[in-house]
């Protein structure tokens, strides 16, 4: 008997590696809903990275960002109406559950189901959900996230589901820069400074790993740390600026990255690659550790529930025990 065609809709906006983290949802949604019709709304600048996805019915880019920088009262009518003039869902699901993405929700006609008020760290935005979910924060993000929507649609997922995952996104052509047997990609940036590795250190993993080492930057400090790096280096090369979807390309043809705790790293894992995460204010709750992804944290203990952006020791990696894994995964 097939299985009934259904409208989801998932509102997770952003960043990028909360996308990342989400998207392996989609291949258990569609083996439990063959034919589910599912829209994803999206912070407009990361819609890329989703647009023309086999898995989804649409994307829909949602303008926050603009809308509060611009403070344009008529592109927020426009965004508005757009929302509202959507078909009712059958489900509709905050992923993220802070108040930005609720408050999205409720221009979206249908039932929202999100996380309860224990679950989540801006509490207001439960208030517009019809059914929550207990889900503690505490838990791994992936799984988190899996739950979330899985409990909203009823269905059941194991952790196979997750560690037997195809690529999560589109691979384009290898990019001309990346040449020879083997290639690493080095994520050098990170959101917050205590959670970037120093750049000295991603020096000393250059000059003894024994591929040719991509760094990857985002803006224009990181863009001058990796004009260092290679200044410095013979094995170090500075990565192209990037759009999202080369972005993922790019990923996903490298034999290993290593990086911090931030999206382009955690593309490694979408896109089923070998990768190793740097943790200093954060944790492994943020991967999904794998035969071929693992994590190295610094000494220092963390609360989740509490983070202290001022926890530099990151720093205290010894470039020697990365080495060591990274010619393992090699």
């Amino acid at each position: 008997m097939n299985s009934p065609q259904i409208r989801i809709a998932i509102v997770r906006l952003s960043a990028l590696g909360d996308i990342v983290n989400t998207a392996v949802v989609l291949q258990i949604i569609h083996k439990h809903y063959p034919d589910a019709l599912i829209d994803w709304y999206i912070e407009e600048a990361f819609a890329p990275i989703l647009n023309n996805h086999p898995l989804l019915h649409e994307v829909i880019s949602v303008p926050i960002k603009r809308i509060k920088k611009t403070k344009s009262f008529l592109l927020l009518r426009e965004t508005i109406r757009n929302l509202r003039s959507r078909q009712t869902y059958d489900h509709i699901i905050d992923a993220q559950g802070l108040l930005k993405s609720a408050i999205v929700t409720s221009f979206i006609q249908g039932r929202v189901h999100g996380f309860d008020r224990n679950s989540v760290r801006e509490k207001f935005a439960t208030s517009f959900y019809d059914t929550t979910s207990a889900i503690a924060y505490e838990m791994n993000v992936i799984k988190r996230n899996v739950l979330v929507i899985t409990e909203a649609l009823k269905i059941t997922y194991d952790e196979n589901d997750i560690l037997d995952k195809k690529p999560l996104f589109v691979l384009q052509s290898k990019p001309e820069c990346l040449k020879g047997e083997k290639n690493i990609a080095c994520v050098i940036g990170a959101s917050w400074p205590s959670k970037c590795y120093p750049k000295e250190h991603f020096l000393t993993l250059c000059e003894n790993l024994p591929y040719p080492c991509h760094l990857i930057w985002g803006s224009e400090a990181e863009y001058h740390d990796a004009q260092w790096i290679a200044a410095n280096s013979t094995n170090a090369f500075i990565a192209p600026k990037m759009s999202l979807r080369e972005l993922v390309s790019f990923i996903g043809h490298c034999d290993l990255t290593i990086g911090n705790d931030t999206g382009p790293t955690h593309m490694a894992w979408g896109m089923n690659k070998a990768s190793i995460t740097l943790f200093g204010p954060t944790n492994e709750r943020m991967i999904f550790p794998t035969a071929l992804n693992i994590g190295i944290k610094s000494p220092s203990s963390v609360n989740i529930l509490k983070i202290n952006r001022n926890d530099f020791s990151i720093r205290e990696i010894d470039p020697s025990i990365i080495l060591q894994k990274a010619k393992e995964l090699l």
